[in-house]
């Protein structure tokens, strides 16, 4: 099967205005005909859900939550890009197309990024209007600031709590619709098969987590916007609960996967302390605004904080090494999220992490308060001069912009940010990777889409700060509205799709017999064993670095690892009840096969772009020496995986990517 990617001809500032003037349409009185499926209720999902309803169809929404208000956009914190240029820096739908794909180091598809960057303003329109509190200047306009990879303020933020926000406003707008009787919303429901009908996705299976009982629903249209699957590493900034299963049990039914290696490590998280753990904290991106990040300049010093014997505030500014500033003058401490943790991780390998484990550097404050109570005390006519005041009246106003995380980062850590730096280390943040989608962000499976983070298609190599909740929300309102209708309207005398067929058996069969495999399966380890053993793999051989050596070994043990968990895995319990070690193992599986096609996709794509840094491919010389070194003779396509029955035996199909508005380059942050 061919990848056609359907994008538009003409002009990339025309193509989605055409697009959208020349794709069917389904009206009113036709859509209250069709059912539509929507998997995941955060803010892609719960926007999707939403603005189908609102348009007419009937929308059944699923969620494994025990509300849509736990979907884990709500730990997003630092804010939301769009182009709307009230800072008057220059931006421009051009300016944040640009950034896009430059920082996801040219590998994404030209016309999805445009069209984001089109639609970022009315995302902005939408959600004021839904009552979302973003931060505003003193005159009442919406504020901005800066994040990673980008020379202009273009993030709106609310607090340090941007995606819970925004994510209320969403679910605001489904509980409209659920009140109309347009949504039927299913708490506490787990998609574990899609229905393939006649060549189409007509349905899911789906397990009720409160009462173990399998159910059928059928739908003309599929969408799953179930997120990402950065738990293969199983120590990462996403919530517990975040899996891939909705996303590979698509695959496994004829959906492509793409560019599974694509994961983004976030600089500034919370670093681990041991293997009791279970998740890691990440620190908004936007504290890189006004903290700075660095590391002792003298080994000696390091030796010194470790053992306990100095403070970091005793040491001197010049005996300070602002690495981030030094390597990268244009963009200093905000650099890109991939550049910054590949840094992090150089200066740590070197020996001069700052923690107990070796893997820590500091972000500090002292600066910007210190800026901040200046000014402040210039404004208000106060002594300049008086370190205590200036102190306070610094801390004011970094309270204010940040208040929610120091708190946060005080409750876990013990010591107070305001007094002494922060300690940060990179950890898995967020997938670019996902199943591949054409323009209208359709599968490869006629009738089944993929929005937000499950599918592929924006941010290329590394995701830019603060797009996440931009790319989710213009999928939701804006995009897969427009584009379901051009398929649906072909189903407008298709009448309700019937359970009652061979297909819809077979595939409960399927989910019946997992079930009752794991519940019966007499073995001698629990789930969190296998799937912390699988992080590890994942961590130390296809993590923030990469090579042949490692990539090799980890596909073995990955496999090796599989074979052992289908014959040694012990979940106790029932499966008519509420069994959480029962949905941990079915997702476990599924990482389990992801963490070998995650592994084989890195093997074979040889070069180092973005989140994907190959030791093995890096500039060896001149002013980029280190740096990720991009083969875009060779790799300048979206590597999309075909399920052939296991994870060795995926075959790849290319995706060509066309540069026709950007010219192609090595990226510079000097």
């Amino acid at each position: 099967m061919s990848l056609d990617s359907k994008v538009p001809k003409g002009p990339i500032a025309d193509k989605w205005t055409n697009h959208k003037n020349k794709i069917n349409l389904v009206n009113p009185a036709n859509k209250r005909l069709i059912d539509v499926i929507v998997v995941g209720t955060g803010l892609a999902g719960g926007s999707a859900a939403a603005t189908l309803a609102e348009l007419g169809y009937n929308v059944k929404a699923f969620c494994f939550q025990d509300s849509p208000r736990r979907a884990h956009s709500i730990a997003a914190q630092g804010g939301i890009n769009a182009a709307k240029n009230y800072q008057g820096d220059g931006d421009s739908n051009y300016r944040l197309f640009y950034d896009t794909v430059k920082g996801g180091d040219y590998r994404s598809r030209e016309a999805n990024v445009y069209r984001l960057a089109e639609v970022s303003a009315n995302i902005i329109d939408q959600c004021v209007a839904q009552g979302v509190p973003f931060a505003r200047e003193y005159g009442g306009l919406l504020d901005n600031r800066s994040f990673g990879g980008v020379l202009v303020s273009r993030t709106f933020y609310a607090a340090g709590q941007t995606g819970q926000q925004l994510l209320l406003g969403a679910y605001s707008a489904m509980n409209r619709q659920i009140g109309r009787g347009k949504i039927k919303m299913y708490n506490r429901h787990e998609m574990l098969d899609v229905v393939i009908v006649g060549g189409k996705a007509r349905g899911i299976i789906t397990r009720n987590l409160v009462t173990g009982e399998i159910e059928r629903h059928s739908a003309h249209a599929v969408v799953l916007g179930s997120g990402g699957y950065g738990n293969v590493f199983f120590l990462s900034t996403n919530a517990m609960g975040s899996n891939v299963t909705a996303a590979w049990k698509a695959h496994k039914r004829g959906a492509y996967f793409a560019n599974p290696c694509y994961t983004q490590i976030h600089p500034t998280c919370i670093p681990v302390t041991g293997d009791h753990q279970s998740k890691l904290t990440l620190m908004s991106e936007s504290l890189r605004n006004d903290g700075r990040i660095w590391v002792p300049k003298n080994i000696e010093d390091v030796k010194a904080i470790r053992e306990g014997r100095l403070k970091p505030t005793e040491i001197a500014e010049e005996n300070r090494d602002y690495y981030l500033e030094r390597r990268y003058p244009a963009f200093g401490n905000l650099v890109p999220r991939d550049v910054a943790s590949r840094a992090a991780k150089e200066r740590c390998d070197a020996g001069y992490g700052v923690n107990a484990t070796g893997e820590a550097v500091y972000l500090d404050f002292a600066s910007a308060i210190t800026r901040y109570g200046k000014e402040q005390a210039h404004v208000k006519g106060l002594d300049e001069s008086d370190a205590a005041l200036v102190k306070k009246l610094g801390q004011e106003v970094i309270k204010t912009k940040y208040g929610n995380l120091f708190q946060m980062y005080e409750k876990i850590v013990d010591q107070n940010p305001y007094e002494t730096p922060m300690m940060i280390y990179p950890a898995v943040h967020y997938t670019m990777g996902g199943l591949w989608v054409d323009y209208n962000l359709q599968t490869t499976v006629p009738g089944l889409y993929a929005i937000g983070e499950a599918n592929f298609s924006d941010h290329g190599a590394n995701r830019l700060g603060a797009s996440a909740l931009m790319q989710g929300l213009a999928d939701g309102y804006f995009v897969l509205p427009y584009t379901i209708g051009d398929y649906l309207s072909h189903d407008i005398r298709t009448g309700p799709i019937s359970t009652d067929s061979k297909e819809f058996e077979e595939a409960e069969k399927n989910v019946r017999d997992s079930i009752d495999f794991f519940i019966n399966n007499e073995g001698k380890h629990s789930v969190d064993y296998f799937h912390k053993k699988l992080g590890k793999i994942m961590w130390n051989k296809v993590g923030m670095a990469r090579n042949v050596k490692g990539l090799t070994e980890a596909i073995s043990e990955i496999k090796a690892l599989r074979e052992e968990f289908w014959k040694e895995v012990r979940v106790p319990g029932t499966a008519d009840e509420f069994n959480e070690e029962l949905a941990k193992a079915g997702r476990v599986a599924d990482f389990l096969e992801l963490g070998e096609l995650f592994a084989k996709d890195a093997l074979h794509r040889e070069e180092s772009c973005g989140g994907h840094f190959r030791e093995d491919f890096v500039e060896e010389s001149g002013e980029q020496k280190g740096e990720a070194k991009r083969d875009d003779e060779n790799f300048a396509y979206v590597a999309a995986w075909e399920y052939k029955g296991q994870p060795s035996e995926a075959q790849l199909h290319k995706e060509q990517l066309e540069f026709n508005d950007i010219e192609l380059k090595q990226r510079s942050y000097k």
